[in-house]
């Protein structure tokens, strides 16, 4: 069998937890890289672009003319396609809209402001990949959000150029700049700024192990989305379900990245026999078979549980980014899921479809971060300020329980801040 099938405690002795701390060299040159951007700008970056993706630019923005050519160079069907992905994301996303809330008393208001941030760099994977897709989940929360300055980082090819489904995806989603810069210099850029590329307040958006250790570098400098490592899926399926589209849908995430996790969680012996099959033949005809074949063997399992139930402890402990329910009657189940990245209910409901179409968000906590982290949303493109108002009378009412909590802490300073406030007529406290 491509994956053999195992128990869940088999599994974890198994399964080696890859953490960031492990990547001493790479940590190491990111670092390098970082502070090389840091103090000398835009040169380091012309630099690094040349020595990591071989290209020899002009200039790090794409211009209007390039944005222009690469418009007409997309086929009508795949601009009509973003087209549609970006009014689906537009319409999941505004219901995530926050708004400013006020209370109030006698002489006293308390409340909340929602701010968007001023400026986002967003981090789009390219060079000999494109990933028009990762364009508009990243940039149309922010919009949406309400972000006046939204500005995209991708890697260049060795002719200087940025794949045109990419850049009709910016203009779709309507971001004020595409730098041609990748990696660690990319994230570097946007964290401090250079002579070309704005300073922003957040960085989001996926990439790889550097770009990764790089949003680690910078967080606390800027905010960052999350630390994202690779892909992975979780499928539970019962007796009925069909094994086709198991098989197809755990080599959508095995075709990733040979760290990718493909998982299938079932009560039925038999099921897990047919998956197996339907995943040898699948293969034989995929182009990126040999990436997905080191995945499924490496990181791939059947964890047969002896009844359903049973299922979801498991699931919960996996805390997978995308989670799939093949299940009879799987609304029923979904009560049981408290952490996933991305529930996906029923046979019909593959996750290509929350990678493309659905417009929920495709950028999602990884690695088991499902447990505490949510996707990529709005909220994660404002900020929240507290207001507070007291008049004279409110405040002297109070003054005497604040002084009163503030001794109990040794904070006498705060204790009188608050008692020279107090009405002289009222007794002392």
């Amino acid at each position: 069998m491509l994956i053999s099938l195992t128990s869940y405690e088999q599994y974890k002795k198994r399964e080696e937890t890859v953490s960031f701390s492990d990547f001493i060299k790479e940590s190491k040159q990111v670092r390098e890289i970082i502070d090389s951007v840091r103090h000398r700008g835009d040169k380091a970056l012309y630099e690094y672009t040349l020595k990591f993706d071989q290209a020899n630019l002009d200039s790090l923005i794409v211009s209007e003319e390039e944005m222009k050519k690469a418009l007409d160079g997309v086929s009508p069907d795949l601009y009509d396609a973003l087209g549609g992905a970006k009014e689906n994301i537009e319409r999941y996303h505004r219901h995530q809209i926050k708004e400013d809330w006020w209370d109030t008393g006698s002489g006293w208001l308390t409340g909340q402001r929602i701010i968007p941030l001023q400026a986002v760099g967003a981090y789009v994977p390219g060079g000999t990949a494109a990933y028009p897709s990762s364009v508009l989940m990243t940039v149309l929360p922010a919009r949406v959000a309400g972000v006046k300055n939204i500005y995209i980082c991708t890697p260049p090819d060795k002719n200087g150029n940025v794949n045109a489904a990419t850049l009709a995806a910016a203009h779709l989603a309507g971001v004020s700049a595409i730098f041609k810069i990748g990696g660690a210099q990319a994230v570097a850029a946007l964290a401090y700024g250079t002579e070309t590329v704005p300073k922003v307040q957040k960085i989001v958006g996926p990439g790889n192990i550097y770009v990764t250790l790089a949003k680690k570098e910078v967080f606390g400098q800027v905010g960052i989305d999350m630390l994202a490592g690779p892909s992975e899926i979780v499928v539970v399926a019962d007796d009925g379900a069909n094994a086709d589209f198991i098989a197809a849908d755990m080599l959508s995430q095995a075709e990733h990245d040979p760290l990718s996790r493909s998982i299938l969680v079932t009560p039925s012996e038999n099921l897990a026999h047919q998956v197996s099959d339907r995943l040898e033949e699948q293969l034989l005809t995929l182009p990126r078979r040999e990436i997905a074949r080191k995945s499924l063997q490496e990181r791939g399992a059947v964890i047969l549980v002896s009844r359903l139930k049973e299922a979801w402890s498991v699931v919960n402990e996996i805390a997978p980014e995308h989670l799939e329910l093949h299940l009879d009657e799987a609304w029923r189940h979904l009560g049981h899921i408290t952490c996933a990245g991305a529930i996906f209910v029923g046979s019909y409901s593959p996750e290509p479809l929350g990678d493309y179409w659905a417009g929920s968000n495709h950028v999602l906590p990884t690695g088991a971060a499902a447990r505490y982290a949510s996707p990529l949303g709005v909220e994660d493109f404002i900020k929240k300020s507290s207001v507070i108002y007291y008049s004279e009378k409110a405040m002297s009412s109070a003054a005497g329980s604040i002084a009163t909590l503030a001794r109990a802490e040794g904070l006498e300073a705060h204790a009188r801040a608050a008692l020279i406030r107090r009405n002289k007529d009222e007794s002392p406290g």
